[in-house]
């Protein structure tokens, strides 16, 4: 597994689900087994933002209300979800972006949402202010600490597109909320002349059908928790480098932003653009590895080895580490949709949903 990647796949790629409709992003398994996804509004008009797959069909989850909203500023309602995790107590977290193809978020469509998988209600919606979630604002992942505050601590990464990027930071018990590293050279994508990844042997940009080809800027997007707790990692997606910073620094919020940011540590190139992260309780880290049809995994030591090559792993997704041992991953074929073809609608359906064991002992969840 260590060695290098040639030609003949890398690991066990089992499929889980084939999707027919709309293209999925998000993952999320519970403690029993129980498997959910989602379907941002991004253009395929998906009949729900989030469903539940029971056997082999996808259900819409919680119910049918709560993935029909009356508007983009409706708080009870699913605007358009983008992640969900399971937290170490099996709660289900919904990342609702409240932004549809994209547009400006209005308050009351962003927002966090937990839904208690022991009764499939939901439990608390925490939404965001305006100076949090900015109408540039497109809230991506989330990573959990309970072992802090009162309910504990929650980190989402803001990848926006057009506007300033960042971490915002949630505290789970109060619903007060605040941002961090705002608009940190971390947090951004690099420059064009830094940074032009090659997914399916072309240079991925935005490429309107009435318009010449332009960079990418979509910024913190990956994001994982190590097993102490103690730091959080993040990437933007148009970067082959990451960084981590000191979530003592994040839960603080009167600690001022130059302090912050001291915390900060480059992790190095991780010689892709990135997606998805993960974490596992044995201090490996897991990245998607979107130009390569990869996932790779640092060791603690520090090296890097491939855990899964595959050419059906066009644009790996999201991953979740689940306590059935097994790293699961969607591929959605992300770079293949019409924004970044010239209008062009590439993606060959079905989409999939993936997984692969990871040799491991009892794993940390999110």
């Amino acid at each position: 597994m260590n060695g290098p990647v040639g030609a003949e796949p890398v690991g066990e790629l089992e499929l889980v689900h084939s999707f027919t409709g709309p293209m999925p992003t998000g993952v999320a398994v519970s403690h029993t087994g129980r498997i959910f996804v989602n379907f941002p509004q991004w253009g395929d008009e998906p009949p729900a933002a989030l469903v539940e797959v029971r056997d082999g069909r996808e259900v819409p989850f919680p119910d049918e209300r709560w993935n029909s909203p009356k508007g983009d500023d409706d708080a009870q309602a699913f605007v358009s979800v983008q992640n969900m995790v399971v937290d170490p107590v099996d709660r289900l977290w919904v990342v609702d972006t409240g932004s549809p193809m994209f547009r400006p978020t209005r308050p009351g469509g962003p927002k966090l949402v937990r839904i208690d998988l022991d009764t499939n209600t939901v439990a608390q919606v925490i939404t965001f202010p305006s100076e949090v979630a900015l109408p540039t604002t497109y809230l991506n992942d989330v990573r959990f600490d309970l072992r802090r505050g009162s309910a504990g601590l929650a980190y989402l990464t803001d990848s926006a597109v057009s506007g300033p990027n960042g971490i915002v930071v949630v505290d789970l018990g109060t619903g007060r909320s605040w941002r961090r590293l705002h608009d940190h050279p971390s947090t951004t994508a690099d420059p064009l002349h830094a940074y032009l990844p090659i997914v399916e042997g072309r240079p991925l940009m935005s490429r309107p059908p009435d318009g010449p080809p332009q960079a990418l800027t979509i910024g913190s997007d990956g994001i994982a928790i190590c097993a102490d707790g103690s730091r959080l990692y993040y990437s933007p997606l148009m970067s082959r480098r990451w960084h981590s910073v000191a979530t003592d620094a994040l839960a603080d919020a009167s600690m001022p932003e130059e302090e912050v940011s001291d915390t900060v540590i480059d992790e190095g190139d991780k010689g892709t653009g990135s997606d998805g992260l993960e974490s596992d309780d044995a201090g490996r880290l897991y990245l998607t590895a979107y130009e390569h049809n990869a996932v790779l995994r640092r060791l603690p030591d520090g090296q890097f080895e491939t855990l899964l090559h595959d050419p059906r792993l066009l644009w790996p997704d999201t991953m979740v580490v689940a306590v059935d041992r097994h790293l699961y991953v969607t591929a959605n074929q992300l770079h293949r949709q019409p924004s970044y073809q010239g209008g062009r609608d590439l993606r060959r359906k079905p989409y999939a949903l993936f997984r692969t064991p990871i040799d491991a002992g009892p794993v940390l969840l999110r």
